[in-house]
């Protein structure tokens, strides 16, 4: 058992019967897809569960931006278990089981924290980065030594999944080589590049080709993104709460005209203008 510096009556105190809740729900889902459990759950592959995967991972965020907390444990409780139903997945192929998955994280935390578990300092955030980082690199290159077969060496963008979300990829790739040195030195610097895309979409958008037009559409939201990691905003969080303020106040437009027995389409632009600045005042 990997021991954490953690007291066995700590871990009573906050972790209650945790441990054995959470093997009841390996257990069931073990259950579920037994030869003679649900035929749905059996029916699953790893990639017909992955879209749940993400959908399970946006509620949980949906309930953290609404602060409702009741259902923040809910919905942790769905994503918790598509970890159960993909590491149960594998146990029955041999690959792994969610142990193994246990296993990994813990020794993964305590080798990345050794300002915790282990002899360094840090004191600040900034601290904590350079360690995570070093640990980071550290980690790379034993698995180069682990490697015997002769190979390039790998880019250090590689361990980003291209299968990111495109807010996430461009915040973690722009991240990543901002910790060579590679990145500006400022906020008024990136936005002085923002104004720069600006212009170049402007100029595509006026007469480039619909490859010309979305490149530099593509530059533009990087830039973005780059903006948001420098004033320490998560742009995946910022749009969501965006999105979600522009269903709040098209919603009072659509409101407002039923109350005169109309819709959105059945009013003028400037009416709907109108409407969108009195939802924007504050209650």
């Amino acid at each position: 058992m990997l021991n954490l510096g953690i007291t066995p009556g700590f871990q009573s105190m906050k972790n209650g019967d945790a441990g054995e809740k959470f093997q009841a729900l390996v257990d069931l889902m073990a259950r579920l897809r037994a030869p003679d459990g649900c035929p749905w759950d059996r029916e699953q592959t790893f990639d017909s569960i992955k879209p749940y995967l993400l959908e399970e991972t946006y509620e949980v965020m949906d309930a953290i931006d609404t602060h409702d907390w009741p259902s923040l444990g809910s919905e942790l409780g769905d994503l918790l278990l598509q970890s159960v139903f993909f590491a149960q997945m594998a146990s029955e192929q041999g690959l792994f089981n969610i142990g193994d998955s246990i296993d990994a994280i813990n020794r993964k935390l305590v080798r990345r924290h050794p300002h915790v578990f282990g002899e360094q300092t840090a004191k600040t955030e900034a601290d904590v980065r350079k360690i995570w980082s070093e640990v980071k690199a550290q980690e790379r290159s034993d698995e180069k030594k682990a490697d015997s077969r002769e190979a390039s060496p790998a880019s250090l963008l590689a361990s980003v999944p291209r299968s990111l979300p495109a807010l996430v990829e461009a915040q973690q790739i722009s991240s990543r080589a901002a910790q060579t040195g590679f990145d500006w030195d400022s906020p008024d610097q990136v936005v002085d590049k923002l104004h720069e895309e600006l212009a170049e979409f402007k100029e595509a958008a006026r007469s480039g080709t619909r490859e010309e037009i979305e490149g530099e559409l593509g530059d533009l939201l990087f830039v973005l993104v780059n903006l948001a990691r420098f004033v320490r905003v998560d742009p995946e969080q910022a749009l969501r709460k965006s999105n979600a303020k522009f269903r709040e106040r098209f919603g009072y437009i659509e409101r407002k005209l039923a109350e005169t027995g109309r819709a959105p389409t059945d009013s003028t632009i400037a009416e709907m203008e109108s409407l969108w600045q009195e939802a924007k005042k504050p209650a």
